[in-house]
């Protein structure tokens, strides 16, 4: 096919080898299907953010780290320049996040390089090396529901271990290849530690996890996986390994606030008092 303009600059570099067709179109990006170094892997080209259909950004920038104050400034001004460096701390931050996740075990694509704008990586496949389907279109059985939702908690885990909520998790990003779920689209993952946004969206993946399998496995309903690894996490003891039980009770013990209300204005009343005493 016709070399798209977004990849010339990576074919001149020779990068590139070959782009063999178009994979898909999202929401963020137009993925290829590419020869690169004599292997077939795909390049993600990023949309630009008046083309992309991906809201609320500022909820998941929070707590990204820039080069400098500069940039920074430019950023908060919402300058040309500072828009384009808000691209590229949201483009980095899917790149940052697949080197750290890959280190960490947690079955993400391989990446390769970032040029440009372009993500290259591997592509993923299933049995017969076709680009893997999504699991949002397989039908499951109740036994490999309850298989690949375990297998999905863990590695939700292990990405929490390593600082990182995905943000956007659901049956549409995960991959099916020929050993199992593969996580993908990470240009939303947040700081677990930086962004204050990051427990409700933690939440929000599993419950969509849960949601989802539960259509073939409905006990999975029932669980309450986010809360609880959160919980586990903030107390600082979870580890990849850790063994969730998928329940968890919230106190049941509520302030009365006129009870502290009253315990507030009588401690003001006693100090009032006793500052008078002093001065009779």
């Amino acid at each position: 096919m016709k070399t798209p303009k977004s990849l010339e600059p990576l074919v001149r570099d020779g990068l590139v080898d070959e782009v063999v067709r178009p994979l898909k179109s999202g929401k963020e990006a137009v993925v290829y299907v590419v020869q690169s170094e004599g292997e077939i892997r795909c390049a993600k080209v990023y949309k630009e953010a008046n083309k992309r259909g991906f809201h609320k950004q500022a909820l998941y920038q929070e707590g990204r780290k820039v080069r400098n104050s500069r940039q920074a400034r430019a950023m908060e001004k919402n300058s040309r320049f500072g828009r384009k460096q808000q691209e590229d701390v949201w483009q980095n931050a899917e790149v940052d996040a697949l080197y750290k996740l890959s280190a960490a075990g947690v079955r993400v694509p391989k990446p390769y390089n970032f040029v440009e704008g372009v993500l290259l990586m591997e592509l993923v496949v299933d049995e017969q090396g076709s680009a893997a389907p999504r699991l949002n279109d397989l039908t499951l059985t109740h036994d490999l529901a309850i298989e690949y939702h375990s297998h999905l908690i863990k590695e939700v885990v292990k990405m929490l271990c390593a600082g990182i909520v995905h943000g956007d998790l659901s049956e549409f990003n995960i991959l099916i290849d020929s050993v199992g779920p593969v996580i993908i689209d990470l240009p939303q993952a947040v700081d677990a530690a930086a962004n204050n946004n990051a427990s409700m969206m933690l939440e929000r993946d599993v419950n969509n996890l849960a949601n989802y399998f539960g259509q073939f496995a409905p006990e999975l309903l029932e669980t309450n996986y986010g809360k609880e690894m959160w919980k586990v996490y903030e107390s600082g003891h979870l580890k990849p390994d850790y063994l969730l039980t998928g329940s968890y009770k919230q106190s049941e013990q509520r302030s009365d606030l006129n009870s502290v209300m009253r315990e507030i204005n009588d401690a003001r009343e006693d100090a009032i008092r006793r500052k008078y005493e002093q001065i009779e």
